[in-house]
């Protein structure tokens, strides 16, 4: 029987080549009649979901947990339920996803963490391989050692072809902007691959858990959204893209709460020069509300009204299709972009595929 690790060193020259509509197992023989195509403007698009959530039981037990229990549903568990998810895709329309796991090994020690990640990364290599035309992945980093998750990364990409890494809102303590960091981010730009920015439970929603009490899920409808401001403002007014320009980050949730407000990131410095010593916004280089056009963000605002704001905000070339897979938060997130009357044709196209496919470096044809 081929090992694991056997079948990820044959896959390492080929996973990388066929993402144009062709499967290593064949089609599923029900697909053809079941499989929604999307078209915009008469034309067939291929939908590439940028947030969908994985798990792998063997890594998570190396942190003593286990799917069913808390957040950890049991339909994150791959590949064991990848019928379940592939009917999912088919009914929405969705073609491909990238494929992300949330960390929860920011506490653990180096060799622990290591293994989780490496585990978690043949994992997803094994699945991208298997099933080119369905699935891309973002590879898991221990970024709590960050001179380790570089080397994560660029092995990722380069021996495994996964697309880019995912990432919490902050890690040990840290803000994403702290210098500590400056070897991963360093190393994602060079590699020319994005980093998806996800909100994990040890940020602000168990550092404002007593705030979040009561009726309404509050820990994660307002903790994960500004645990995601907190972060990309710390990478804007803390100079990490003007450090790393080229850097490519990907926002989920529509990127928390800083595309509705960005008005006032322009004007705090202005109205109190003594917090932001430097220059007019501190020692950075623009306005902060600029730097949005350097981020990319997730569809996940749920409204047409929503996804207006926001695309007049950060510019319909900034977003990317996200459904939150499996959480039940949508299952209509194609329907969302195609029904926005103040979205053109092209910019439809582009939030369901194009843009996603040129930042995941995925080849789709009709």
């Amino acid at each position: 029987m081929t090992t694991r690790r056997e079948f990820l060193g044959q896959a390492a020259g080929f996973a990388g080549v066929c993402f144009v509509g062709c499967s290593l197992l064949g089609a599923r023989p029900a697909e053809a009649q079941t499989r929604r195509t999307v078209k915009v403007g008469g034309k067939r698009v291929k939908v590439i979901d940028v947030h969908a959530h994985a798990a792998v039981p063997e890594a998570m037990e190396l942190a003593g947990l286990k799917l069913g229990t808390g957040i950890f549903r049991p339909d994150l568990a791959i590949p064991a339920t990848l019928e379940q998810r592939l009917a999912a895709m088919d009914a929405q329309g969705i073609d491909m996803e990238s494929i992300s796991i949330n960390p929860f090994w920011y506490g653990a020690d180096r060799e622990v963490a290591a293994k989780i990640c490496q585990l978690q990364n043949e994992h997803l290599a094994e699945l991208c391989a298997t099933h080119p035309d369905r699935f891309v992945a973002y590879a898991t980093v221990a970024l709590q050692f960050p001179e380790l998750a570089a080397d994560q990364l660029e092995q990722g990409v380069k021996k495994y072809h996964l697309r880019g890494a995912a990432i919490g809102g902050s890690c040990a303590g840290k803000e994403l902007s702290d210098p500590a960091f400056h070897p991963f981010w360093a190393k994602a730009e060079a590699l020319g691959v994005p980093v998806f920015i996800h909100p994990q439970a040890s940020g602000a929603p168990s550092e404002l858990k007593q705030r979040f009490q009561g009726n309404g899920y509050l820990d994660n409808v307002i903790g994960n959204p500004l645990e995601t401001t907190i972060a990309l403002s710390h990478l804007i007014f803390d100079g990490s893209f003007d450090r790393f320009p080229r850097l490519k980050v990907i926002a989920a949730h529509g990127g928390g709460f800083l595309p509705s407000y960005a008005g006032r990131w322009d004007h705090g410095c202005l109205t109190r020069p003594d917090a932001c010593p430097g220059g007019a916004f501190g020692p950075i280089k623009k306005r902060p509300s600029e730097y949005l056009k350097q981020i990319y963000f997730d569809t996940m605002v749920f409204t047409a009204e929503g996804l207006r704001h926001l695309a007049a905000e950060v510019g319909a070339s900034q977003l990317v299709i996200g459904t939150d897979y499996p959480y039940p938060w949508t299952t209509t997130a194609v329907d969302h972009v195609l029904s926005t009357p103040s979205l053109s044709d092209a910019d439809k196209a582009a939030i369901l595929q194009g843009t996603a496919a040129k930042l995941l470096g995925v080849t789709m044809q009709a």
